[in-house]
């Protein structure tokens, strides 16, 4: 009997342990699949993802396109997306009654709304396909011996695997698990996170959203540019385009010690079409005070707190001269913020950085230094931004080992 161990009971792992089930059936072949989760709870970020509802994949089949949503690792993706992608995603889940939808966004969701749809698919997939799901069991150490693997736990309880896949997400036990493998770690550093500024133009504003912003973003001499949604906090700035910003920015936003400028464009427009929008309303509107006419993408408190820091909240319409336009429109298309700090959703935190993609097969995701031994997941170097690009990572990478782990032992 062959035993096949899965370190981590995450979207990756338990994705992995279900496909080499499934590779073993279709080869008659005599198996024991276990996946050992540390924790009480198996998929506990599927549980949490998209407020609840897990945000499953991306509605983008160009692979090229696709891959262009990941910081780090889209050149590797490359190949593993022609193997399993999207579109694929959707049709394993469709084919196990597990119906997607799309966002406007493009983000794709269980018509449910309700992560527990997945959760409840895997369990079940796991059960019909004996997979052997152990919770509460932490792996500790991990060593080969000639051709078999032994996995310890916490408790010193010892395991034997002809062939192990650590799928542990940013966990540092993982790394650690790596590491006793022979495999280096590229630097780490948090990805996908929020900004804490505190400036008067936010300041008791916590709630208010921008469908549409242009970002930029100035940190150890290097500029990164993001567009989308944007959202004010009790702390400064989240939403899509900022925690996209945060991710492509992660190493050096770490380096700086989230110290940096941000430039903000709240109209998500030019400078040019911005002086026209302004322009027409004032137009239309001499006599009425300028804090009472505003875009209709603005909300009316931002509006007046914007005029404030420019001092032209007593301003009639008529009285925009065009020196005056001119500050205005600077003002919502490039007001500039200091950042400094950031803040993180604990339970749904990215990790840039992990085991170096150099050590690994990316067509196997087998590990060249330590034969039988695989990576999934996030425990590699490679995030994606929002937006379901973490997830497709897990669901590729796991379906690409579970489909290789149970062809001939190496």
């Amino acid at each position: 009997m062959k035993k096949y161990a899965f370190i981590g009971g995450g979207a990756s792992g338990i994705f992995a342990a279900l496909r080499c089930a499934e590779v073993c059936r279709e080869q008659n072949q005599n198996a024991k699949i276990t996946v050992f989760e540390a924790s009480s709870d198996y998929l506990k970020k599927v549980k949490i993802s998209g407020g609840g509802r897990c945000n499953v994949t991306h509605h983008e089949f160009e692979i090229a396109d696709f891959c262009s949503h990941y910081p780090r690792g889209y050149k590797e993706l490359r190949s593993a997306f022609h193997r399993f992608q999207a579109l694929d995603t959707i049709n394993w889940f469709e084919a196990r009654g597990v119906k997607l939808k799309v966002e406007d966004d493009g983000r794709m969701f269980p018509t449910t709304n309700s992560s527990q749809t997945i959760i409840n698919c895997f369990l079940s997939e796991a059960h019909d396909k004996g997979v052997i799901l152990q919770n509460k069991t932490k792996i500790h150490s991990l060593h080969k011996e000639s051709d078999q693997f032994v996995l310890i736990d916490r408790q010193g309880k010892s395991y034997e695997a002809d062939k192990v896949l650590i799928a542990t997400g940013s966990m540092p036990h993982g790394y650690e698990l790596a590491k006793q493998c022979g495999h280096s770690i590229t630097e780490l550093a948090p990805s996908l996170f929020t900004f804490k500024i505190n400036d008067k133009i936010l300041k008791d504003l916590s709630g208010i959203s921008f469908k549409e912003s242009m970002l930029i973003l100035k940190v150890q001499k290097k500029k990164f540019e993001q567009n989308g949604p944007l959202l004010i906090t009790h702390w400064g700035l989240s939403g899509p385009a900022l925690l996209k910003l945060s991710a492509w920015a992660a190493r050096e936003m770490k380096h700086a010690d989230y110290q940096a400028e941000l430039e903000v464009n709240w109209m998500g427009m030019s400078f040019e079409q911005t002086h026209k929008l302004i322009l027409d309303i004032i137009r239309d509107n001499k006599e009425a005070k300028l804090s009472n006419r505003y875009p209709e993408s603005l909300s009316k408190r931002f509006w007046e707190r914007l005029l404030e820091t420019i001092e032209f909240e007593e301003l009639k319409c008529k009285e925009l001269n065009h020196k005056k336009l001119q500050k205005l429109v600077e003002a919502l298309v490039k007001t500039k913020l200091i950042v400094h700090g950031k803040s993180r959703f604990k339970e749904e935190f990215v990790e840039c950085g992990g085991v170096d993609l150099k050590e690994i097969d990316i067509k196997t995701m087998q590990s060249k230094l330590c034969p039988g031994l695989y990576f999934a997941g996030e425990v590699m170097d490679i995030d994606g931004i929002t937006g379901g690009f973490n997830f497709q990572n897990a669901w590729t990478s796991g379906y690409i080992v579970g489909s290789h782990m149970p062809l001939e032992i190496t």
